[in-house]
Formats: structure tokens, sequence, C-alpha cells
């Protein structure tokens, strides 16, 4: 059983578990539950934003401890006021030392939250709108075609976005209507080695309209560079600002060389 699968097979018993102690409708009565929501779409699509959707994570699977001490708090506010078109935390707590309550609190941030963790039903996306995320992520790896139109769907109902993350060609498939957004993972999550190549050689498979996004592996501005040439408007990132001892200065360093750069090339 790879790491993958390890993980689901815990999240099964994670969501029967959050069912049985809090039921749907006391998350339907929660006060995030009808906010109005914020587009990812339409701040990729913003020229004059960054595309680095910011990722808060304290720790991986394949890495350990990635940061203990950087709060959430700190972290996401800095990473909003120095332009991340997006927020990305993990919620997953078994595996990444993630919570629901990391969302909560990166929710003050006027700005785009997705709620990134293994998503297999529709209670999930219900949390998701609770505690305040404005997208879902869908792992093609570990649903369905058809589960992943099922959950995109839904999510739409409760005008939430939806960023579906392939990683191989079979998983172009997953592709449908519903899902706006699609993320390639240059990280294979059965092995979580990384490559970053393949966004680049999957980018020109993926259906025009769609809007791309490159995540894992992203070290340096001129990867984005590279990325935005090849039609990608974001830019999943993560372990590369929470491994500083401190995110928020990595951050707005990163952005600074992000911008000298692109005014270079214009």
């Amino acid at each position: 059983m790879n790491i993958l699968d390890k993980i689901i097979e815990h999240k099964k018993l994670e969501v029967a578990a959050a069912k049985a102690k809090t039921p749907l409708v006391a998350l339907q009565q929660q006060a995030l539950y009808s906010r109005p929501t914020f587009s990812l779409k339409q701040f990729l699509l913003d020229d004059t934003k960054t595309g680095i959707i910011a990722e808060y994570k304290r720790r991986s699977p394949s890495k350990g401890i990635i940061n203990a001490n950087a709060t959430v708090a700190d972290v996401t506010a800095a990473y909003t006021k120095y332009g991340a078109s997006g927020l990305s935390v993990l919620t997953d707590e078994q595996f990444f030392g993630g919570t629901a309550a990391d969302v909560l609190q990166a929710r003050v941030n006027p700005v785009p939250i997705l709620r990134k963790d293994f998503m297999i039903d529709e209670y999930q996306v219900d949390e998701a709108r609770a505690m305040g995320a404005d997208v879902i992520l869908l792992i093609a790896a570990c649903l369905t075609p058809q589960r992943v139109k099922q959950l995109a769907a839904y999510a739409k109902q409760l005008q939430l976005e939806v960023l579906l993350e392939i990683h191989t060609e079979d998983e172009l498939q997953h592709i449908c209507d519903e899902t706006e957004i699609v993320g390639v993972n240059n990280r294979d999550l059965k092995t979580f080695t990384v490559d970053i190549q393949r966004s680049i050689a999957l980018s020109k498979k993926i259906p025009a309209g769609k809007i791309k996004v490159a995540e894992s592996g992203i070290h340096d501005v001129h990867t984005i560079l590279t990325f935005k040439q090849a039609g990608f408007r974001g830019f999943l990132i993560g372990e590369n600002f929470m491994k500083q001892p401190d995110p928020t200065i990595a951050f707005a360093d990163f952005v600074h060389h992000l911008k000298t750069a692109v005014q270079q090339v214009q």
C-alpha cells in the first residue's frame, strides 16, 4: 500500500467519524456557511496579481516537520499583504498536521482560500463551506472521473470553485465542464518524487479554456516564467516558503524577485 492509499483509507474513517459528531444540518447553520465567496478563477486571471497560490503547511509524509513555529495567522497575513492570488491551507491532521481551525484563522484575509485535503465525500465539501473556504481540491489519483464530476457539481451548488489536480496523461479524462481550474502536480503522490517537467509535458493536452496551475517543486522565479510561457496562470507553492525560518520574509523576497524578473522579460 502506497502513501496515498494509506491516506485515503484513513480519510474514510475520518469522514465517518466527522459525520457522526457533526450532522450536516449543524454545518449548514454555521456563520461562514452562507458567506459570499471569493473567486480563485478571477484572481488568477488578474494580470496585476502574482498568480501564486501560497500554501501553509506544517509537515508532510515525505518531509516530516517542515515548520512547527510559524503560525497560520502570521504567514497567511504576509502571503496576502505581499500579493498572493490565493491561499492554500492544509486541513488533513493525521498526515499533514492541519486542522479546520487553520482555515478559520486564515479567513480574515480578503483572498480566495483553497481547502487542501483529500476530498472523497460531499460532506467534506459542506465542511469546506462551513470553515470559510472558497475552493476545494479534487485529486484525480484518488477519485474516478464520475466522482470528480459529482463532487465538482456539488461544490458548484455551494458556490465553491474546484481545483482539479492531475499528475498523469490518463488523468486528463477527469477534466469536465465543472472543473474550470486544472492543476498539474509535479509530485507523484504515490512515491512523493518530484519532476517539474511534468506540468510542461501535460500543459498542451489540457483542453483550451481551462485555467492551468502548476503545483509542487517550484523553488525559483525562473521556473514560474517558464510555466507562464507554457500558458499557466497559477503556481501553487508552499514548501519553498514554509521550510524557511521565517516564511513571511521568504515570500516577500520571492515576490520582489518575481516582479523584477517579469519586468525584465516584458
